[in-house]
């Protein structure tokens, strides 16, 4: 507890006398607990005999006033009262009471306070009453050296609703009561001792309105005829017009900066309502419509609807006034709010929902139970609708803010729920059309890659958070001779067309793959092909934008050589077995679509065991590091020991990419060569002599019993007698026949020096020749051709589990 003895409570701002005014606080029971000097003089008692000691105890015996209190909903009150003096006499005091309401918790406290030298109004040509009649435009308050209230005009009486008979002589934090009217002191004191004019604005209710305004005081200092500053002028506008439609469009403004700043529907709902939370509403809600049952025409919803919750935010931590949680279904009736405004397809806003929603509240317990205790009084509900679909649903929520909702409340909350809802329905659109894209790209993409003898890998591919699906693709196609050939690509773009572009190449890749192209060659034909899909894509003589880029790998693991080629791709990094993680030197060659440039590749050995990298430049491009740092980065997660190539591939791309989503797509392959032993291949050097393949057959024969293989004995000596007796008779020396096995496959190849390829056909009934490549297609998994530079060689694969 206080006494006059202890810092003021007024601050050390006011630099005169306070003990002009007697002044007393009671806490929420009516305990006195600060008594002032003032206090002392009015009535003789020090502050040691009051303290801690009711009100109620200086009331004089028999008070004809009947003792009137303070109604508990008023913030102030002010009345005579007979009080009784030390020496025990009756004392006759009006008094101006203030509730005071505390930073925390809800027990508020009472400051009593009266002028103790009342002064006489002031003689006609008095300076102060001449700057009162013609300096001061509209509500008008004059303070003198002390900056004690000595005049005012019958505006500002009005506006603070106490005649000038009962304030006079008091300050202005004593006639105000409210925080803003300490702040107000500090500015007359500032312009009393600087003698330089201020504005100050404030939004605050005075003592005579039922509702806050916004003030314009415009303080200026009063001056006599030699310049001396004899007090201050305190004139006040109100311009809450103007103040509530500035503050209007600044929460429209607001909205269209902060709502909408992702494409995440949930988001942008819990933005809409993070920005209607104080500002507009206590507690927002915002409801939506499943995508499936969103409709056109509010005509056709009908009652009851169900709504899933997107976002709520409350003033109170923790939403406590919600009933359903984020992404929970909710069923409101016909008698709701929610089901009324979206049938109606307009605002409706409900006052005194005990009443006005007493239908709903009784159908809804746990609600009306919320409603009681946290004592709301006001809700209004806005249709959300964009483009003629009918979204969801927002309500608006107040308890704590005293006034209901006003027509500019609702057309404001109109404006910003359509922005919000051009902004849910465009991410709505944007995720549809994501996760269409997203399907076709995962299903042009291989869902598991190919078992194959020369390779061992493992992929990844991630879309893009922000700018969706794009075209990026990789692929490992099993070529004939126990071959393996790797593809990584990148089509520019994202969406929808970038990954049907990507289909389209991806599908020609392996149709050239397929006729064993070089590296090289397979550029050139994908190149001719992307700058024809370019120019379908354009229109009126122009040409459409499609580029892609690409690089292309074909290992052999018998020779253990592999060739590489690449349009404007990213080159690959290769770690050897028994060496530190290095990038391979590529001819970069032009990307694809740009036409008419040649494309190199490289050819080199690599040692079994090694792991090579393919991938596109989403993983290394990066806007917060250099791309060498993100090289060097890739070539430490390589080199990092694993039991696996997915655990390098999870690896590679937690060092390399953000956790929170990556700017562009990424696809990652990670291939690790095998070599396939010399004693799985046998070769044969063929003279051009048909009587020796009787010979041949037979040495085949014995390899196949050496290679514990007598069940593929029979296929193969027919398929070798057909191939080598073709090449004899149609192709040029020299002739080579080559067996290869491994565990399931067994592969015949039959080279020639002829660049000529056979051709299946059917033979005619009584032709005595052309059945050959059709008893070898029927007996084997599958057989072609490939052209080399030596000639070609034809092949057939026969598969062990199946024979």
């Amino acid at each position: 507890m206080r006494s006059h003895d202890d810092t003021p409570p007024d601050g050390p701002d006011y630099p005169f006398d306070v003990t002009a005014t007697a002044r007393a606080v009671l806490d929420a029971d009516g305990i006195i607990v600060e008594w002032n000097e003032g206090a002392r003089r009015l009535l003789g008692h020090a502050p040691a005999e009051v303290l801690g000691r009711p009100a109620a105890d200086l009331l004089a015996p028999g008070d004809g006033t009947g003792r009137p209190r303070p109604e508990p909903t008023s913030n102030r009150w002010s009345g005579q009262l007979a009080l009784r003096h030390q020496d025990g006499r009756p004392r006759y005091v009006w008094l101006l009471a203030h509730r005071r309401q505390p930073a925390r918790g809800d027990r508020s406290d009472w400051i009593l306070v009266t002028p103790l030298d009342r002064t006489d109004p002031l003689p006609d040509g008095d300076p102060l009453t001449t700057a009162l009649l013609e300096q001061s435009p509209c509500a008008t308050a004059i303070y003198d050296e002390r900056l004690r209230l000595r005049r005012i005009n019958e505006a500002m009486a009005h506006a603070i609703g106490l005649p000038e008979e009962r304030i006079r002589g008091l300050r202005l934090p004593e006639i105000g009561g409210r925080p803003q009217s300490e702040d107000l002191e500090r500015h007359l004191i500032r312009v009393l001792l600087g003698g330089q004019p201020e504005d100050v604005q404030t939004y605050m209710r005075l003592g005579g309105e039922r509702d806050p305004h916004a003030w314009l005081a415009r303080i200026a200092p009063l001056t006599d005829s030699e310049g001396s500053v004899r007090g201050v002028c305190l004139t006040a506008h109100d311009f809450t017009e103007q103040y509530l439609a500035r503050e209007r469009l600044q929460l429209v403004n607001e909205a269209s900066i902060r709502v909408g700043s992702t494409l995440d529907v949930r988001r942008t709902a819990q933005e809409l309502a993070d920005v209607c939370v104080p500002a507009l509403a206590d507690f927002v809600s915002v409801d939506l419509m499943d995508p499936d049952d969103q409709g056109g025409d509010p005509g056709r919803l009908s009652a009851p609807v169900t709504l899933r919750r997107a976002a709520h935010r409350s003033v109170n931590p923790g939403n406590p006034e919600a009933s359903v949680k984020p992404g929970q279904v909710d069923v409101y009736p016909a008698s709701s709010p929610q089901a009324d405004s979206l049938l109606a397809g307009r605002p409706i806003v409900a006052s005194d929902l005990a009443s006005t929603l007493s239908e709903w509240l009784a159908w809804d317990r746990p609600r009306f139970e919320r409603v009681k205790e946290y004592g709301i009084h006001s809700t209004m509900s806005v249709p959300m609708q964009a483009r003629g679909a009918v979204l969801g649903v927002v309500v608006f929520t107040r308890f704590r803010r005293p006034e209901p909702f006003t027509p500019d409340d609702v057309l404001l909350a109109e404006e910003v729920t359509a922005r919000a809802a051009v902004c849910i329905d465009n991410a709505r659109r944007y995720s549809r059309e994501r996760a269409t894209a997203l399907a076709l790209q995962r299903s042009l993409l291989p869902r598991t890659l190919p078992r194959t003898a020369a390779l061992e890998a493992a992929s990844r591919y991630l879309p893009a958070a922000r700018a969706g699906v794009g075209g990026d693709w990789f692929d490992v196609i099993p070529l004939s001779g126990m071959r393996a050939a790797m593809v990584v690509g990148d089509v520019v773009g994202h969406g929808v067309q970038a990954s049907a572009t990507m289909g389209r190449l991806r599908t020609a890749v392996r149709t050239l793959a397929d006729i064993d192209l070089a590296p090289d060659e397979l550029l050139t034909h994908l190149d001719d092909l992307v700058l024809r899909l370019s120019t379908e894509a354009g229109g009126d003589g122009t040409t459409g934008e499609v580029g892609a880029t690409c690089l292309y790998a074909v290992y052999d693991p018998i020779s253990r050589r592999c060739t590489l080629a690449r349009a404007g791709h990213p080159p690959p990094v290769m770690l050897p077995p028994d060496g530190p993680p290095r990038e391979i030197d590529v001819p970069p060659g032009p990307p694809l679509g740009l036409g008419g440039l040649p494309f190199e590749s490289t050819e080199f050995t690599l040692a079994e065991g090694t792991v090579l990298a393919l991938y596109t430049d989403g993983l290394i491009e990066s806007r917060k590091r250099d791309i060498d740092v993100s090289h060097r980065m890739l070539c430490q997660a390589l080199a990092r020991p694993s039991s696996s190539l997915d655990d390098t591939c999870h690896h590679v791309l937690q060092t390399l990419l953000p956790p929170r989503g990556v700017a562009d797509d990424v696809a990652l392959l990670l291939a690790r060569t095998r070599g396939l032993p010399t004693s799985q291949v046998a070769t044969w050097d063929i003279p051009a002599d048909p009587a020796l393949v009787a010979p041949i057959r037979k040495q085949v024969v014995q390899q196949l019993s050496g290679w514990d293989l007598d069940e593929a004995a029979f296929t193969t000596e027919l398929v070798v007698s057909e191939l080598v007796t073709n090449a004899i008779r149609y192709g040029e020396r020299p002739i080579r026949l080559r067996l290869i096995h491994d565990a399931d496959t067994l592969i015949c190849e039959v080279s020639d020096a002829s660049h000529t390829a056979p051709h299946l056909r059917r033979a005619k009934t009584f032709d005595e020749g052309g059945r050959g490549l059709l008893l070898v297609a029927q007996l084997t998994q599958r057989w072609g051709s490939r052209h080399t530079p030596e000639g070609k060689t034809i092949w057939a694969e026969l598969t062990m589990d199946e024979d």
